[in-house]
């Protein structure tokens, strides 16, 4: 992303094109996980021994692309299919296609709960669509005391259509989640949670239409702008998030024989 500095800024069409080029390039990515429609890839970075990126993607066929997005952007229906998620909540909006928000989400026993404020800006591009964020802070949204404030340096969706009923979802994500974890925690991630994620999105794609028609069917702000009520917020307010400002949490000792999963993830 091509910030400058300390201040948060709204990425541009060489952001997206940049992310979307990431997305769709197979240089310097090693191959994770490939089975059922759904690949994985991972890619170290040289300036950082810890924080590597992960990109997955997936085949949704029956979901068009158009459904996908709405998906994405709909923190009510986000409640429904995101077993992880603790809350979310839009925070204010500062354009017509970019806006803050929150989220926290449940790791497994014994990690600590991570969150994130993120400031997010999306594009469609006739038949797909971007979306994607990265962390800043806001001064009314501080660190808490029952989550790690984890640290988004880019995270986002492409979302490309293939054919009039169908499309391919690639998620791409370089996250500091803080604190030391532990080695297994990391390959968990890859090779079990990634793939699992991806087919929970794809599911509540095929649910989405049938959800909508009873949940305010009109009511889509990210296409409609004019519908959006969040209050608008500057991006003055708003500086970047950096992972060394915040306190590092070591939890690189816990054992993997500890780690409780709940009925979703077993």
């Amino acid at each position: 992303m091509s910030g400058e500095g300390e201040r948060a800024y709204i990425p541009d069409d060489s952001d997206f094109s940049t992310f979307r080029d990431q997305c769709e390039s197979q240089e310097g990515w090693s191959s994770r996980y490939n089975k059922g429609g759904v690949a994985v890839w991972t890619q170290m970075q040289q300036e950082s021994k810890t924080v590597q990126k992960i990109k997955m993607r997936i085949v949704c066929r029956d979901v068009p692309p158009e459904t996908l997005y709405d998906v994405l952007h709909d923190t009510s229906y986000r409640k429904k299919w995101d077993s992880n998620m603790i809350e979310t909540h839009d925070i204010g909006r500062l354009t017509v296609n970019a806006d803050v928000g929150y989220y926290s989400w449940r790791c497994p026993s014994p990690l600590k709960n991570r969150d994130f404020v993120t400031l997010r800006s999306w594009l469609p591009l006739g038949h797909d669509y971007m979306i994607i964020n990265y962390s800043v802070k806001h001064p009314k949204y501080p660190p808490r005391k029952d989550c790690v404030r984890a640290v988004s340096l880019q995270t986002g969706y492409l979302i490309k259509a293939t054919d009039k009923s169908g499309c391919i979802l690639y998620y791409l994500t370089q996250v500091d989640p803080r604190g030391s974890l532990p080695k297994w925690v990391v390959n968990k991630a890859s090779q079990y949670v990634a793939p699992k994620a991806m087919k929970t999105i794809y599911k509540a794609g095929l649910k989405y239409p049938e959800w909508k028609r009873k949940h305010d069917p009109g009511f889509k702000p990210w296409l409609y702008p004019e519908q959006n009520t969040l209050p608008s917020i500057s991006l003055a307010e708003l500086s970047l998030q950096h992972s060394d400002s915040l306190e590092n949490i070591d939890e690189s000792g816990l054992s993997e024989a500890k780690m409780s999963l709940s009925d979703d993830e077993a």
